[in-house]
């Protein structure tokens, strides 16, 4: 049998069964007995709750409960928490009202669940859905974090004064104003890093069922990050998590909005113990519109303060996040944590000073996507780069050049205090340039200039912190019939884990892949887990994979030489074998498997770590766009990157990967935008009829390299790889359409590039 080890490319093993059909998804899996339920949602994003009267509900033909907030609290439900409650920084916690599960005396955003009807099926649950009467009082409504804060603001929970649940200084200010005052050149920009809708392409689902015998619950849900969801929803229940299995079969995606707790994860379950039967729920597409966990909506003012040679001095940055009706899972340590960690991003500024506000408005509430707070700050330094250059004279390239941090001085402490230990980023930025053919650029523009259309050209340069979770445990289990259990708490939800995690633990093991099966997905299976958040699998279950392989080749080594009649550490292990070298005694890893098993000292290791560092995938991204003059279409046309990610345990994998992530940044950079009525609160973009996702024809071949710099802080030198590109193509873009737009004196630009947009920044410069 062949074996696949750190750095080949076999294809995914995986693909076979999901081209042809067999993939098991949540809605594929057959259950006895199931009944159907559907979440009645609020039509108002800011009402009072009056009255709800479920009785012609109840009575509909095949209906089995009707449950409201009256029924969750006469049975001890609790509502959910986030599951960051203060700022690590500083201790001080923060303001915030608990998520109920159903809504109770007051709705706060248009699609927060009010009601739960369980049915024979679907179809009756949401003709019973129709008959429930629910009398509101509507009340005003804000949608962005400007008005929420504005004197009179309509408060929206209670216990957040001004409807801000935190208001925080960091860095060092009295630096960064003697900087500023002594800075031959001060830009500014004011950016708005615009609301988007995660779209995953299962949507999300949960089926619970409830064991009286076992007293247990069983949940099986479309979820990335199934042990932690499985404590929110315990605490919830007001169970132990003991008392609840979570189990993810195959995943279609997540992107963020599946790596929290939803009320739905503990309403399903509670219902099928209501019935006594398994239930159902899968959300709409339009449901998931109303209450998948949105992401971005970053307003912020920068200014860069620069000495005459073009070298950055200080940064300032004055933000304000838009998160919506509740503060949920870690939404409060994006803005504390992520958001801060690396302001300043690669280059060297000595002084970084920030405010950041987390404001509560009338809308969907705010989660995570691709490199949460991360790419926020990222869109803002590159932007203002380029301002810089524009306004003072500087090459963009060179201005670039000149204040990246240089090998020598790596690694580098960023001004939160955070260690960065590897990076080439000038090398990467170079070789980015070189792939996508600056000296041809004049050329191309002609030739669009020939065909009426302007062109532009951008730069960006992109790094992010990952490892989420701090702690991951795999076990490794030599299987009776001669294969491997590879059991890990970290969760595949399309990234390639079934191939990439295999290859890992046949290289350390020097034994074939087909004898290795991943189990994951199951919290029965391992105690915790990490999940897959913040580009986390790779770096922390295949850390945890390379320790308990060392543990793994330790126990053989042990039946080895008592084989052999051999010391422990006259023993070479090698390819899968432990041999004497000089001699031809030798015995291979499975068979000294087989032997410990019969000895009844098997070599099934579980391993469990907590790490002390983070992985920084970065690199540089070059685009080009062609804007038509007459409609203010933009088109993305040309695309290179270098980006590192370290060791790369499969490359094919993890340029798919990346690819995802560019074709991500760019459908928001181009498309993609959650907008609500600023006076009712309703959602104009409730369906892919009006908020566009990209496709194929969106995009255009990506050119994409690999520079790697290996990461000193785990065995295996990877880097997260999944996210960290959506921060280079979204500022990118932005500079490229400005770049391109220069000519007709247009110097600011802001959100999707929409052709109406773009259409009216053409005709109204500014």
């Amino acid at each position: 049998m062949t074996r696949s080890v750190i750095g080949d490319a076999p294809r995914r093993s995986e693909d076979l069964r999901f081209v042809t059909g067999q993939g098991a998804y949540l809605d594929d899996l057959p259950m006895g007995r199931l009944a159907h339920a559907v979440l009645l949602r609020s039509p108002h994003a800011h009402a009072g709750i009056d009255r709800i009267e479920t009785a012609a509900a109840l009575a509909a033909p095949g209906v089995l409960a009707v449950l409201t907030a009256a029924d969750a609290r006469a049975d001890g439900l609790q509502p959910l928490r986030p599951t960051v409650e203060v700022n690590a920084h500083t201790g001080e916690p923060f303001a915030f009202l608990p998520q109920p599960l159903l809504a109770e005396g007051k709705v706060r955003h248009v699609g927060e669940p009010v009601a739960l009807v369980v049915a024979e099926t679907r179809t009756q649950a949401l003709d019973a859905a129709e008959l429930i009467e629910v009398t509101y009082t509507v009340l005003p409504a804000v949608t962005t974090a400007e008005a929420a804060r504005a004197p009179g603001a309509p408060q929206i929970a209670e216990g957040v004064p001004g409807n801000t649940c935190l208001d925080w200084h960091w860095g060092d200010q009295a630096a960064v104003e003697a900087a500023f005052a002594g800075a031959a050149h001060r830009v500014s920009a004011r950016l708005h890093n615009h609301r988007v809708v995660t779209s995953p392409m299962e949507p999300r689902g949960v089926i619970g069922a409830w064991d009286a015998a076992a007293g247990r619950y069983t949940v099986t849900l479309s979820s990335q990050n199934i042990h932690a969801n499985r404590d929110q929803a315990a605490r919830a229940l007001g169970v132990p998590p003991a008392a609840m299995r979570f189990l993810a079969p195959d995943v279609g995606g997540g992107f963020g909005a599946k790596n929290f707790a939803y009320a739905e994860h503990a309403l399903i379950p509670w219902a099928a113990r209501r019935v006594e039967r398994p239930v159902k729920w899968i959300a709409t597409r339009a449901e998931a519109f109303l209450s998948d966990h949105q992401a971005r909506d970053h307003l912020a003012e920068a200014e860069l303060a620069l000495d005459a040679e073009g070298r950055f001095l200080a940064l300032r940055v004055r933000s304000d996040a838009n998160i919506g009706a509740y503060l949920i899972g870690g939404t409060g340590a994006v803005q504390t944590n992520q958001y801060v960690h690396l302001q300043g991003s690669v280059y060297a500024i000595p002084a970084v000073a920030l405010q950041v506000r987390a404001v509560l408005t009338n809308t969907v509430p705010v989660g995570v996507t691709r490199s949460p707070g991360y790419a926020e700050a990222i869109n803002l330094l590159e932007r203002l780069i380029d301002i810089a250059a524009r306004r003072c004279g500087f090459d963009r390239m060179a201005l670039r050049r000149r204040n990246f941090v240089p090998p020598d001085a790596m690694p580098m402490v960023t001004a939160a205090g955070i260690t960065v230990d590897s990076g080439r980023f000038r090398e990467s930025f170079d070789r980015a340039l070189l792939l996508a053919d600056l000296p041809g650029f004049a050329a191309r523009r002609a030739a669009s200039a020939a065909q009426g259309k302007l062109r532009g050209l951008g730069f960006a340069y992109h790094i992010k912190g990952t490892g989420g979770s701090p702690q991951e445990n795999v076990e490794i289990r030599f299987e009776a019939d001669g294969s491997i259990s590879l059991v890990t708490g970290t969760q595949t939800i399309g990234q390639g884990h079934e191939t990439t995690f295999p290859q890992i633990l046949a290289d350390r093991l020097g034994v074939p892949n087909a004898l290795i099966r991943l189990r994951q997905g199951d919290t029965d299976l391992i105690p915790t887990g990490g999940g897959h958040g913040s580009s986390r699998a790779t770096y922390m279950g295949g850390t945890a994979i390379w320790h308990a392989a060392k543990t793994v080749i330790a126990k053989g080594r042990r039946i080895a030489a008592a084989t052999l009649g051999a010391t422990e550490a006259e023993l070479r292990f090698e390819a899968g074998v432990f041999s004497i070298p000089g001699g031809n005694r030798a015995i291979g890893l499975m068979e000294a498997a087989a032997l410990a098993r019969e000895a009844g000292t098997p070599l099934d290791t579980y391993h469990h770590w907590t790490r002390e560092h983070m992985t920084f995938p970065n690199g540089a991204h070059v685009v080009e766009v062609e804007i038509e003059r007459e409609t203010g279409a933009v088109a993305l046309v040309r695309h290179a990157a270098v980006d590192d990610y370290g060791v790369l345990v499969n490359p094919v994998i993890a340029a798919g990967q990346a690819h995802g992530a560019m074709a991500q940044g760019a459908g928001q950079a181009l498309l993609e935008q959650a907008v609500y009525d600023p006076a009712s609160g309703q959602p104009l973009t409730g369906s892919f009829l009006d908020y566009a996702l990209p496709r194929a024809a969106d995009l255009p071949s990506f050119v994409l390299d690999f520079h790697a710099s290996r990461c000193t802080t785990n065995p295996l030198g990877v880097k997260g790889a999944g996210e960290a590109a959506v921060g280079g193509i979204f500022p990118a873009i932005g500079n490229a359409i400005l770049d391109a737009l220069a000519p007709l004196g247009v110097t600011r630009f802001d959100g999707p590039a929409t052709p109406e947009r773009i259409w009216q920044a053409m005709r109204n410069p500014a």
